[in-house]
């Protein structure tokens, strides 16, 4: 009697050590695909936010040139109109001299 109850103890072991390993096993499956899934989830992210990155880029490129020409052409608009007043100014200043001094 006292040998059937300890070969029960005995099994009742064995098989909650079998069932332990299996639940460890299970346990490392799910961490280690979650960590894939994870992984992949995460370079996804990194992918979709380089290629917002890329195109924010390429529109304040535009921008940035749209601006530069724009800036340029109204530099060159003043420079035009301060290239007319000293010439304006040059034949005044010419005329003043002749006239003074002839």
């Amino acid at each position: 009697m006292a040998s059937e109850a300890v070969k029960k103890i005995l099994e009742a072991e064995a098989l909650s050590d079998k069932k332990n390993a299996e639940a460890r096993r299970q346990r490392d499956e799910i961490i280690n695909s979650a960590s894939g899934k994870s992984q992949l989830a995460v370079q996804k992210r990194l992918s979709d936010a380089h290629s917002e990155l890329s195109k924010l880029k390429s529109d304040y490129d535009k921008k940035l040139e749209e601006y530069s020409k724009s800036a340029e052409a109204e530099c060159q608009k003043k420079i035009d109109s301060i290239r007319q007043q000293a010439e304006k100014n040059m034949n005044r200043a010419v005329d003043e001299i002749i006239e003074r001094y002839f």
